[in-house]
């Protein structure tokens, strides 16, 4: 009995060590969950002492950090076929084994997948201490570098996408540039001041590019880019220069769409810090502003890669290849004769425009004046040029198509529209008005609504709207209410974003949201107070006179559907029709009438906006002008120009007039 117990617990005790055992593939599995994880350090420790010796420690983790960094390995999936149990006992028997193994990664250039097999070592003197370990060698990166080679990567940059106006004339275009640059032996003494010069750089930043660790004496050195064939002609004068053609941005519509369109910048370490997804390398051309910067991401395309290795003899192995994808051209609503005739028009004056199509709701031009030339920006030889524009007066760098302002009496349409559609506003009954100024009373105090000319009768609405009668709007403000006429421009798209690929400010209507007060109700309902506008909402508001009390949504793609509805009936046909009865009578009797020669009828609003504090000082004046041609109803243009208070009377009138006359000849 005893001889039988000591038998089953040898048995037993024979088991055991068969099951606490660390079989091969139960080592491998641990080494390649370090592997799936990039943990190298931790996976050197499993290879075998042969493989330590031939690959040592510090050159192989390095390697294999640099080669996962350079091709962007991630997502490593590694699978193996597990040894059946008679397959671990003559692994034990033999103290070797070999693991099949299938590694998936996703890398630059795609996916790679390949097979390859573990030789697995039985290492230690001693049972209680042996291990298996793996018989590392550089087919574990990839098969084909087993024997040698080297990692090679291929990138193809893709071609920029070009904006285009809906005629597919060019707003950005691929063009040939020059690329400005030395060969440090041809140069002279007097080489460097004057390349300083012509190109605006400094000596210094010239000393910087000339000393970099690659340059040699008879190497081509590139300093600049630029775009000026009279430049580079004298630059050709200077001993050592050298040009070269080569591809890049053009802006041929220059100031008159520098806000529209934007212009490229290089990446910076902040751009590649916030990118997630890996777009951009570290010398990439990104969108700055405008539609460079809008549509980056369909301008941009995607470069090419190629992953290969070039074995001994001379092979060459592909292992992933993503083709280039080139970027999308985009094709906008934008007319560029149309943007640069209203551009012009300004002459410097400050300003912005909108013009659309009222009857497809596409935006034809967002003009912001004054500018900058994007050309410059990207290849200009002005070492002053940032200082220039930042100090400038003007503010070229803002753009005030995207911002809002006070619209002045070009709001009045709108407040009639209101009041219409409120019941408050009778278009037939006129007001008796008597004087320039008028207040509702003693609770008003020292506030009195003032307009420009007196009236000979009572003030129905066409004579209203005729002479910019800010008492009679006054009034109906007052009938209306503050809550109605706060739910009437939010009707009109106060206070939201309008539904547009390009960003513009939300017109708002009061500081706090809402009018609370009957000053603040009378100053609003003819555009003063609190309001603010941007251009192109102001002529986006207007569409609703045309098309039977329906706002339309603006477009500046040529792909997306035109005439969509922005605002549905915000008041009847009928309403429509009598507002845009008076509006033509702005031109043939009111403060429009230098329209009323044009080439064709013209219907239109003016308005002053006053930007001073007080009611008894002098300050300073925007002025406004919305128009169109009243048979045509092919174009509509919202424009502002700014300090108008010095100018002549009708300013505005004469301009807008003249643009129109242009466009439709």
């Amino acid at each position: 009995m005893k001889k039988f117990i000591l038998f089953l617990v040898l048995i037993f005790l024979l088991a055991g060590c068969s099951e606490d055992r660390i079989t091969p593939t139960e080592r491998f599995d641990e080494f390649a969950k370090l592997w799936e994880e990039g943990k190298f350090a931790d996976l050197y420790s499993f290879f075998s002492s042969d493989a330590k010796s031939e690959y040592p420690k510090e050159e192989s983790i390095e390697r294999l950090e640099k080669i996962y960094h350079d091709l962007d390995i991630h997502d490593v999936e590694i699978t193996y076929e597990k040894l059946s149990e008679e397959d671990v006992d003559a692994a034990f028997e033999k103290g070797k084994a070999t693991v099949p193994f299938q590694v998936k990664m996703e890398t630059m250039a795609g996916p790679i997948t390949f097979v390859y097999h573990a030789p697995m070592q039985l290492e230690g003197e001693e049972e209680e201490t042996q291990n298996w370990y793996v018989q590392w060698d550089p087919g574990f990166i990839f098969p084909d570098l087993k024997d040698g080679g080297k990692i090679n990567i291929t990138t193809v940059q893709p071609e920029r996408g070009e904006i285009l106006d809906r005629n597919q004339m060019p707003l950005a275009l691929n063009d040939i540039i020059y690329e400005v640059g030395v060969v440090p032996e041809k140069m002279s003494d007097s080489s460097k001041g004057k390349l300083s010069e012509l190109l605006g750089m400094s000596e210094e930043k010239i000393d910087s590019a000339l000393n970099a660790s690659w340059v040699q004496p008879d190497y081509f050195v590139p300093l600049k880019k630029v775009i000026s064939n009279e430049l580079v002609n004298q630059l050709l004068q200077v001993d050592g220069v050298m040009v070269n053609e080569t591809e890049g941005r053009i802006y041929p519509e220059g100031e008159a769409a520098a806000h529209l369109v934007g212009y490229l910048r290089q990446v910076t370490a902040e751009d590649l810090e916030k990118d997630e997804e890996g777009k951009y390398s570290p010398n990439d051309m990104i969108g700055a502003r405008g539609l460079e910067q809008l549509f980056d991401d369909v301008l941009r395309g995607e470069q090419g890669v190629k992953i290969t290795i070039a074995k001994d003899d001379g092979e060459e192995v592909i292992l992933a290849e993503k083709p280039v994808k080139h970027g999308e051209d985009v094709m906008v609503t934008i007319d560029v004769n149309i943007q640069e005739k209203i551009f012009n028009a300004y002459e410097g004056d400050a300003g912005t425009a909108a013009a659309i199509d009222p009857k497809t709701g596409e935006t034809l031009a967002l003009v912001s004046s004054p500018a900058f030339d994007p050309n410059e920006i990207m290849y200009g030889t002005d070492a002053n040029m940032w200082k220039r524009l930042e100090e400038d007066e003007q503010l070229p760098l803002i753009n005030r198509f995207a911002s809002t302002f006070i619209p002045g009496s070009i709001i009045k349409p709108i407040t009639a529209a209101i009041g219409l559609k409120n019941g408050t506003l009778d278009p037939d009954e006129g007001r008796s008005i008597e004087g320039l100024t008028w207040s509702k009373g003693d609770e008003w105090g020292d506030y009195k609504v003032t307009r420009v000319s007196t009236s000979s009768g009572p003030v129905d609405l066409t004579d209203a709207l005729a002479r910019s009668d800010n008492i009679y709007f006054a009034m109906e403000a007052l009938e209306i209410g503050p809550k109605a006429f706060t739910d009437g421009l939010t009707e009109f798209g106060f206070g939201e974003e309008m539904p547009f690929e390009y960003p513009i400010a939300a017109s708002s209507i009061a500081n706090e949201g809402s009018i609370k007060d009957e000053i603040l109700l009378s100053d609003s309902s003819f555009g003063q107070g609190e309001l603010q506008v941007s251009a192109l909402h102001a002529a986006m508001m207007y569409t609703a006179f045309l098309n039977d009390g329906n706002m339309l949504k603006p477009t500046i793609l040529t792909s997306e559907e035109t005439g969509q509805v922005w605002k549905e009936n915000i008041m009847t046909k009928e309403h429509a029709k009598l507002i845009q009865e008076g509006l033509r009578a702005v031109v043939t009797d009111g403060t429009a009438r230098g329209a009323k020669n044009a080439d064709f009828p013209i219907s239109a609003k003016t308005g002053t906006a006053e930007l001073k504090q007080k009611e008894d000082e002098a300050g300073a004046e925007n002025s406004w002008m919305v128009a169109y041609p009243t048979e045509d109803q092919d174009i509509m243009l919202a424009m502002m120009i700014e300090n108008t208070h010095e100018k002549e009377a009708g300013y505005i009138v004469t301009k807008t007039t003249e643009i129109l006359e242009e466009v439709k000849k």
